[in-house]
């Protein structure tokens, strides 16, 4: 059987109670750390976006262009209401 002396004891003891006050603060810095590499990602992508719809605003040229590419997107003025047609096709086809 092997003896702890009283001095071993207490050292192992300190180590223990060590690891067990570091663990929550090391596990919420981890924590931490993968969330900002996730937010710096997400800003990456989000510049990334602004920088493409940035070049595609100064390529758009006049703004009847800008309106035509609105209303493409489904965009409406103020005070106008949306309508949306389907199946045109199909009836250019018919008739």
């Amino acid at each position: 059987m092997v003896r702890l002396r009283p001095t071993r004891l207490l050292a192992l003891g300190g180590v223990l109670l060590v690891a067990f006050l570091y663990w929550k603060p090391a596990h919420t810095y981890l924590r931490t750390k993968h969330t900002l590499e996730v937010r710096q990602a997400d800003v990456r992508a989000l510049q990334a976006e602004k920088a493409r719809l940035e070049k595609r605003l100064a390529q758009a040229g006049t703004q009847q262009q800008l309106v035509r590419e609105a209303r493409r997107l489904g965009l409406v003025k103020p005070g106008e209401r949306l309508f949306i047609v389907r199946g045109i096709p199909a009836w250019r086809k018919h008739h």
